[in-house]
Order: structure tokens, then C-alpha cells, then sequence
């Protein structure tokens, strides 16, 4: 194309020679030929300038469009890459989560969802995530109460023991958390916690949130949970406050927080308008924690009061 750019302008000029040739034998004024054929050059000059811009334009965008060609290509192989790892990494012996039951045969294969995407369906044990509730509260939990539902099942909450003292909480022991990033998991507790203290509780959510993704299997655990059920129910969230503390009082009844996380759950129940079942909540504090301080059991008979509990 460049070649064929350069050469028209001779063509041009050559035109131009025979031009003032036959002005010569025609006899034609030679000043207003002259004026003529400098026209025309100065035409076909720039011609020819625009025509080598538009060859270098033409050139620099193919250039352009071969590199983010390039780039494409590069980041499909990569997200490929990464999806191929991440499904690889599952282990194959994981229980399925419950409600997904394999598609039939025939079937056609559902589309494949991103493979760092939160799913609440297929990772209902992560920490924080809501959780499957048996006993009549899964109802209540995830759609308003309406009223007119009879007492509440709680069975398999809390726990059965013997009537006597509550058992100790055994020493802790240090963190089995592998510390990621520049604080540990103490520090980071002590920071959500601390946003409690100041009632900033949306801070503390995030906070307690980011703990319990981050050090799931920590000895402070079980705090972070009831903690996070606290900022929810202090903003009046009381659905997501019930799940928190429903959470604690069915995984972890001997913690020294499972008689509170009882007693907030019938709260929190209260809160949604589920009066029965917040009333055969408190009930189950007395019986499953009789030796449960001081503190719960006056809060249990004030909150029994507030809400008419027979």
C-alpha cells in the first residue's frame, strides 16, 4: 500500500509534464498553466501526506488489535486455569450439601458458577454462613412470622444434662489458628470486640465476620459467633440474630456462652413476633442449664414477664 501511495504522485507529476507540453502547442498563456500545474503539485503533495498518515493509523491499529488479541487469549487460558484448580481442590469424600441431590440421568449439566463465588446452598458449614434449622425455627427464621404456629420443638437444642452444676470450662489452650496476614487471631477479636464496647455494631459485624472466616476453627469461635448474633439482634436484624445463636446453643452446648446464646435465641424469636416459641425457649434455659449464673436466670424470668409467658 505504501508503494502504491508513493507511486501515484509520480503518475501525477508525469500528467502534469504532458499537460504543460500540450499547453505549449496549443499555445495556451503559460502563467496561468504555471499557476495550474503548482495547484495541482501542491494537491497531490498532500495527498500523498495523507495517505502515508492513514498507512501508519491503518498499521499502529493492527498492532493494537494483535496485542489485546493476545491479552485475551492469555486471561481465558488463565480464569480456565484457575477454574480447573479450584475444582480440582475439593475433596472427593465431602458430603453433598443437603437439598442438592444429584440431576437425574439425561439431565442436562447446569452451568457451572464462578468457583470463589459464595454459595450459601453448597457451603452451609462456612462460618457465618445461615444454617439449616430443625425444630420449627427454620420457618420462623427465614420467612416473618405470622402468627397462630404452635409451640416450638427444640429438641436437639441446647443439651441434656443431669441436674447439678454446670460443668467448667476447660483451660484454653492456644490459638489453632494458622495466623494470616499482620494480626492474629486474638488481635483481630479484640478489635471486633472492641466495637462492641463502643456499640458500634455494624463495625463489630464486619469485624466478627472476618474472624470467623479467617480463623474458623479458633478457640475464640464460639465467642466471635455469639458476638456477631449481638450486633445483629443490637440493630434489630433478629433473623440473622437467631441463626447466630441458634448456632451456638445446637454446635457447642457446653461453652460457657450456650446458656446466653439460649436466652438470646428465645429473644431474638420474641423479636420476630414467635411468642410460643420464644417462651418454650426460655423454658429450655431452666432445664437444660439449672445452674446457669445468676445474671441468665433473672433475665430469663424478666424476659417471660415481657413477653406473657404463662
Amino acid at each position: 500500500m505504501m508503494l502504491r501511495s508513493l507511486a501515484l504522485p509520480l503518475g501525477f507529476r508525469s500528467g502534469l509534464a504532458a499537460l504543460a507540453i500540450g499547453a505549449a502547442l496549443f499555445g495556451l498563456p503559460a502563467p496561468a498553466l504555471a499557476q495550474d500545474a503548482a495547484d495541482l503539485l501542491v494537491r497531490t503533495t498532500r495527498l500523498e501526506n495523507q495517505l502515508r498518515q492513514l498507512s501508519g493509523q491503518i498499521e499502529q491499529l493492527q498492532f493494537e488489535n494483535r496485542r489485546l488479541s493476545e491479552q485475551l487469549r492469555k486471561f481465558q487460558e488463565d480464569v480456565d486455569f484457575r477454574m480447573n484448580e479450584r475444582g480440582g481442590a475439593r475433596p472427593s469424600n465431602a458430603a453433598p450439601a443437603p437439598g442438592n441431590a444429584a440431576p437425574p440421568a439425561g439431565a442436562p449439566p447446569q452451568r457451572q458458577r464462578r468457583g470463589d463465588a459464595f454459595d450459601p446452598s453448597t457451603q452451609q458449614g462456612a462460618a457465618g454462613a445461615p444454617r439449616p434449622i430443625d425444630g420449627g425455627i427454620g420457618g420462623i427464621i427465614e420467612e416473618d412470622f405470622t402468627g397462630g404456629q404452635g409451640p416450638l420443638d427444640l429438641q436437639g437444642v441446647g443439651r441434656n444434662v443431669p441436674q447439678g452444676a454446670l460443668p467448667q470450662t476447660a483451660p484454653r489452650g492456644p490459638s489453632v489458628a494458622a495466623a494470616s496476614g499482620p494480626a492474629t487471631a486474638k488481635e483481630a477479636y479484640d478489635v471486633a470486640y472492641a466495637s462492641i464496647l463502643r456499640k458500634e455494631y455494624e463495625q463489630a459485624e464486619m469485624g466478627f465476620r472476618q474472624f470467623l472466616q479467617s480463623y474458623p476453627r479458633d478457640r475464640l469461635a464460639v465467642d466471635a459467633t455469639y458476638w456477631l448474633g449481638e450486633s445483629y439482634f443490637q440493630r434489630k436484624r433478629y433473623r440473622e440474630a437467631a441463626e447466630q445463636f441458634l448456632k451456638v446453643s445446637r454446635e457447642s452446648p457446653r461453652s460457657g456462652k450456650a446458656p446466653d446464646s439460649l436466652l438470646k435465641l428465645g429473644m431474638a424469636l420474641n423479636g420476630l413476633g414467635a411468642k410460643d416459641q420464644a417462651c418454650a425457649t426460655y423454658a429450655k434455659v431452666g432445664v437444660d442449664y439449672p445452674s446457669a449464673s445468676n445474671a441468665v436466670r433473672q433475665s430469663v424470668e424478666r424476659e417471660r414477664r415481657r413477653s406473657g409467658c404463662a
